[in-house]
C-alpha cells in the first residue's frame, strides 16, 4: 500500500490510547544531519500520536541532533515495524509553538504525511519489530501520557 496515509493498524497503534499497553514498541525517526549523512533516533508510542491518518505531532527532546535536523530541514522519515508489515512514513514538518506550563520541555512538531508505503517480503514474515522493556513502566508511561496531552494542544 502506498499513498499519503497511513494505514488503520498503525493509526490504532499511534492515537495515543492505552500507551501501558503499547509500551514496548519503538519506532526509528530518521533525519538527514547538517553533513548529509542519515541520522537515526528511536522514538516511542509516548512521543508521537496520531490526530488523523495524514496528520502526526511528534514531541523530541530540546537540543538533540535529531530535533536540529527536523529544525533545519523540515523533513523527517518514521521507520515501525507492525501487524507484520514494515512502514515508512515521509513526513513534512511544522514547528509549533513552546508549551511554557509543560512538566516535560518537548520542542513540537505538527507532521503531515508526504507519502506512507507499507513493505513486507513473499518469501519471509516480520515477526517483530524493535521492542524495549521500560526499566520504570509506571514513571514513564505517566510522562507519555503527559507528553501525548501537550501534543494535543
Amino acid at each position: 500500500m502506498n499513498g499519503m496515509e497511513m494505514s488503520v493498524e498503525v493509526f490504532d497503534l499511534l492515537n495515543g490510547k492505552k500507551l501501558v499497553d503499547k509500551q514496548h514498541e519503538a519506532m526509528m525517526l530518521l533525519t538527514v544531519s547538517e553533513e548529509g549523512w542519515p541520522h537515526t533516533a528511536m522514538i516511542s508510542v509516548g512521543e508521537i500520536v496520531a490526530i488523523s491518518r495524514k496528520e502526526l505531532r511528534i514531541g523530541l527532546w530540546p537540543d538533540t541532533s535529531t530535533t536540529a535536523n527536523v529544525i533545519r530541514t523540515h523533513k523527517a522519515t518514521l521507520v515501525l515495524f507492525w501487524k507484520g508489515k514494515a512502514q515508512y512514513i515521509r513526513l513534512s514538518l511544522e514547528r509549533l509553538k513552546e508549551l511554557p506550563n509543560a512538566h516535560y520541555k518537548r520542542e513540537r512538531f505538527h507532521a503531515k504525511i508526504i507519502e506512507a508505503r507499507e513493505d513486507m517480503a513473499k518469501y519471509a514474515e516480520i515477526t517483530s519489530g524493535i521492542k524495549i522493556d521500560l526499566k520504570n513502566p509506571k514513571e514513564v508511561v505517566e510522562r507519555w501520557n503527559e507528553t501525548v496531552e501537550d501534543l494535543l494542544q
